[in-house]
């Protein structure tokens, strides 16, 4: 068991490399062993290419090994025919006595007929290894699944004294982060499939939402603007990324290059209406860099995943208050970086 786990945790090392590039897709790795010795190892590089496993037995260079060999893989195998073939029936192919998966795929042309195909052609299959970390591995995909709706990151900069901007009409935020917390900020865009801001945020700093201090493809851009209030010569309005503005009444807007313009009611499920959109947009994952407002209603309402929190010992005394989220001992963890502190809060 304690070989299982081994090779199970080199699984998750390897999913790890395609974040960014597989979504809508999970991340998955996987691993060959014969002889107690890894002979291949795959992952899921790009959505709509090869899975982890297809990868994993190319990789063997002497194929004959298959037949005595473990497969680990994080994820269960595919059993239905997508934009590739099933994996499930290439490690029957190969003959591969023996198959060690980390979770049950939740997606319903699979959840569990992958692992029923194998078990009917004679494998021996064993679910269940490293569970827990192989389903937060793919978090995003399992509350997309499930849920039907993104799964929701929040993200706001506080000072130690709880204030996440001075009061103003105009000029320069307060300034929060310093580069190296930035770029971390950049690298959670990388990660996400959209980015949300309500009005205020968007006609007081005017930000691009864009990937710039980190290295992937911009997120799909989100604007919550019920009466339209923010001009066209906006960065959001740019065309230069995929955007989406929500509005009362979408019919009375010219069309835009790259901008969709979607309806929403004012009503208390507007969040909801909002998110099934985005669902059924393929947006995966959901990053609200909005102000305290719109943080909030996703709090109050208990519709996010986790929090992202930078914490500076830089005071404001007074200005714009941070959102609070009520228990705070459900950190997951926290960070040092000099006088800031992330939080990651589940």
């Amino acid at each position: 068991m304690e070989f299982d786990k081994r090779y199970m945790q080199r699984c998750i090392q390897l999913a790890q490399k395609g974040l960014g590039h597989v979504s809508p897709n999970p991340m998955v790795g996987a691993v060959i062993v014969c002889d107690n010795r890894i002979i291949g190892e795959g992952y899921h590089r790009k959505y709509g290419e090869a899975h982890a496993e297809v990868n994993a037995i190319a990789s063997v260079k002497d194929q004959s090994l298959l037949k005595r060999s473990t497969i680990y893989v994080s994820l269960e195998p595919c059993s239905h025919y997508g934009k590739t073939p099933p994996c499930a029936d290439l490690i029957i192919e190969k003959g591969i006595p023996r198959i060690v998966i980390g979770c049950q795929d939740p997606f319903s042309k699979v959840a569990g007929q992958g692992i029923k195909k194998l078990q009917t052609a004679g494998r021996e299959v064993i679910v269940g290894v490293l569970e827990y970390e192989c389903k937060h591995l793919i978090r995003t995909f399992i509350t997309s699944h499930t849920l039907r709706r993104p799964y929701i990151t929040l993200k706001w900069a506080e000072s130690v004294d709880n204030y996440i901007d001075k009061n103003r009409t105009n000029g320069k935020a307060a300034k929060l982060s310093n580069e190296f917390t930035s770029m971390l900020v950049h690298k959670r865009r990388a990660d996400a499939d959209g980015i949300m801001v309500g009005t205020n945020t968007a006609l007081l700093d005017n930000p691009t939402l864009t990937v710039r201090n980190w290295t992937g493809e911009n997120p799909t851009r989100i604007l919550i603007d019920r009466k339209l209030k923010v001009a066209t010569n906006y960065h959001i309005y740019d065309g230069t990324v995929p955007s989406v503005i929500f509005t009362e009444n979408p019919s009375s807007v010219p069309t835009k290059p790259n901008i969709e313009f979607a309806a929403f009611d004012k009503t208390d499920n507007s969040i909801a209406q909002i998110l099934s959109h985005l669902y059924t947009k393929g947006i995966h994952s959901l990053l609200v860099e909005g102000g305290s407002i719109l943080l909030q209603s996703f709090i109050d309402l208990g519709v996010w995943d986790e929090a992202f929190v930078e914490k500076t010992s830089l005071q404001l005394h007074e200005g714009v208050k941070a959102p609070s989220i009520k228990d705070y001992t459900s950190f997951e963890s926290s960070k040092h970086f000099g006088n800031y502190i992330f939080h990651y809060i589940r």
